[in-house]
């Protein structure tokens, strides 16, 4: 397998590892006033008729939130659509895992709330590395999607007026979330579900389930296709049409142990960055503070609760080292709410970042709760006094019962134990303003792309994010292609479409082969601790070498040592992991290699190197204030810089003390 230069040489410097290549820039952004541009670019994009589309064919691989929303728009329009999951059902999206809710500038609580408010927190969230015309077009377009959404009877909480309830979430400081109770990306996948069900009977879109995408196919310079192996029967087969849209979300399963659904992966942008879509940013990861922490060796993933939980609990830790009393006979006096004594003007509501390393922090000072110290309290005692648990219950009521079921104890008696863990993943492939990447035809959309989140994602972006790409921005963008590109079938005896099937082929055939002695699952898991361990909350030069000196010797292992029973003419889901971690390795390494090269602390990457006199993260804006997109070559990558500008927020030291 291919070893980046690094691997070879390990006296170069950081910035010998690669080479730099040209600037990259998006030159599909328009100019002109801000809350403009999406309006400006929508009337000036090309369109398609009617008549013209019924002859267009699109591929959408997903069906979670954003590729439902996709795939249902586009049909509707009257494009043909071949829609993709690995899942057996498109409801099973991992969207539906979403709980804590989606935001929208709607400003119903009257508390100040508005699009230019909803885009200044987004940026500043983010830690200033995201676009700001991406970021106000996704402010904008939020109050369509609960129009969009209520419209397909999404059972949003209402309060006693009859207009939709909001809570609030981390990083604001105003009620803009829109919620239905601790189900709401359970309740908005299936508002999509309904319409691509709708165009699934109407005969516009394939569905293709229990089926995974792995490898894109390329024919002169456009993406016109993919390669996809059927997941009970093993055929590889292709699949033409006249453009591509990813919508596989993240890859926080390259670290094992993360919130996403297990089958979650990052196979498919991965084989298009190896086609030629630049990857931006992979060291963007985010680590989300309110999660169960991990009982031991043997668990495959970890439980999130919501985030909407920090608006009634308080986080605190004993105040003295070594406490291992029951919380009930710690005094509050000897308590710490280390957040609201940091952050007074935010307390237990700052951003994901910031309370995941304040969490770190407190845990490392030896005052953490729980077997191996590795938790704080989440505390719901004075919400519960002071609204009845009736009111506590009626807000989070399935949260608490899920929190029950996995810990077998009762968080209306006793504190919540939380902790850090990997969540979300604001890098993925570059796109530009109309979601195209690198490769002509190949658009991403939602945290497939590398998204308008910046260095940290704000909690309740993602279902606007996934929703906004699907429903409102991409139907406008993808036309725009289409009336450029010529409508050439791809004939079926191209020779790219058997060179493509005899790749995939050769190395799944190659796994199957090794006839080793050790799992998929035991390479993962070995992987996944060497990342959280160097590539995690807290990240060093000397540890992300240490990383990268690791993963090639641990992928030769791979594949000395690899055993996957089976064949692969058959349901064989330990063929299906092997194969995605092929695509782990590699993605590992590049991560690493991105995070080693950021030498500052910048929203979820925290360098311990570059840190303020109170131990805050310090970006470096004059080095740093670009996307990394990163060229894949088989060797050392390149490096594409595109250079932020900031016109309507200027970059501060992030403070919400």
């Amino acid at each position: 397998m291919t070893e980046y230069a690094h691997t070879e040489h390990q006296n170069r410097t950081d910035y010998e590892q690669f080479t730099v290549g040209a600037p990259i820039a998006d030159a599909k952004a328009p100019a002109g006033p801000i809350a403009e541009r999406w309006d400006r670019r929508r009337f000036e994009a090309r369109l398609v008729n009617p008549a013209n589309r019924r002859a267009r064919t699109v591929i959408v691989v997903g069906t979670g939130l954003a590729g439902g929303a996709a795939g249902a728009t586009l049909a509707e329009q009257g494009y043909r659509v071949l829609q993709f999951c690995f899942q057996d059902s498109p409801r099973r999206a991992h969207s539906i895992a979403a709980q804590g809710g989606i935001n929208a500038a709607k400003n119903y609580r009257n508390d100040g709330d508005s699009i230019r408010r909803l885009f200044y927190d987004t940026v500043k969230g983010g830690d200033f590395r995201a676009r700001e015309s991406n970021v106000h077009r996704l402010a904008q377009v939020s109050v369509e999607i609960i129009d969009q959404c209520v419209a397909q009877g999404v059972p949003f909480a209402r309060e006693y007026g009859g207009l939709l309830d909001t809570r609030s979430f981390g990083g604001v400081q105003v009620s803009r979330t829109f919620y239905a109770r601790g189900q709401t990306g359970q309740q908005l996948l299936l508002g999509a579900y309904q319409a691509l069900s709708r165009q699934i009977a109407a005969g516009q879109v394939e569905m293709h389930p229990r089926t995974e995408m792995l490898d894109l196919i390329v024919i002169d310079g456009r993406a016109r296709g993919i390669l996809a192996r059927d997941l009970v029967t093993g055929e590889l087969r292709t699949y033409l049409a006249d453009a591509v849209v990813l919508a596989t979300g993240g890859y926080g399963n390259v670290f094992h142990l993360s919130t996403n659904a297990k089958n979650s992966n990052a196979t498919a942008i991965w084989r298009a960055h190896r086609r030629g879509a630049l990857f931006a940013n992979p060291c963007f990861t985010q680590i989300h503070p309110t999660c169960i922490p991990r009982s031991g060796e043997h668990q495959s993933k970890l439980t999130l609760m919501s985030e909407s939980l920090r608006n009634d609990g308080r986080i605190w830790v004993p105040s003295r080292a070594g406490d291992t009393r029951a919380p009930e006979l710690i005094p509050p006096e000897e308590r710490d709410y280390y957040l609201e004594r940091l952050y007074p003007a935010f307390g237990n509501l700052v951003p994901r970042d910031i309370a995941s390393r304040a969490a770190k922090n407190v845990c490392d000072e030896g005052r953490g709760v729980g077997p191996g110290g590795q938790g704080v309290y989440l505390d719901f005692a004075d919400a519960i006094e002071r609204l009845g648990r009736a009111a506590v219950a009626a807000r989070y009521g399935n949260l608490f019962e899920m929190y029950q079921r996995i810990t077998a104890e009762d968080p209306y008696r006793v504190p919540m134990r939380i902790y850090p863990a990997i969540h979300y993943t604001m890098g993925g492939l570059w796109v530009d303003y109309d979601l195209q990447t690198t490769v002509p035809g190949l658009f991403a959309i939602g945290e497939a792309n590398f998204s308008d989140h910046g260095a940290n994602r704000l909690g309740a972006s993602a279902l606007m994010q996934g929703l906004a790409d699907g429903y409102f921005v991409l139907p406008a963008t993808l036309a725009d292609y289409l009336a450029g590109a010529p409508a050439d079938p791809v004939p079926a005896d191209h020779p790219q479409l058997a060179a493509v099937t005899a790749q995939t082929g050769d190395r799944l055939k190659r796994l199957l082969a090794v006839g080793g002695d050790r799992s998929p699952e035991s390479f993962h898991r070995e992987l996944g601790s060497l990342l959280w361990d160097e590539c995690g909350m807290a990240r060093t030069a000397a540890g992300l070498r240490r990383a990268l000196a690791g993963i090639p010797r641990l992928r030769a292992e791979f594949w000395r040592r690899l055993r996957v029973p089976g064949t692969g003419a058959e349901l064989n889901q330990t063929l299906e992991k092997a194969n995605r971690l092929v695509d782990y390795f590699e993605l590992a390494e590049l991560m690493c290699l991105d995070a080693l090269h950021r030498t500052e602390s910048c929203g979820g990457h925290f360098r311990t190197e570059s840190r303020t006199e109170s131990g805050e993260a310090a970006r470096k804006d004059e080095e740093f204030g670009y996307v990394a997109a990163w060229e894949y070559t088989g060797a050392a990558p390149v490096l594409h810089r595109e250079e932020l500008t900031f016109t309507e927020v200027h970059p501060t030291q992030r403070s919400y003390s």
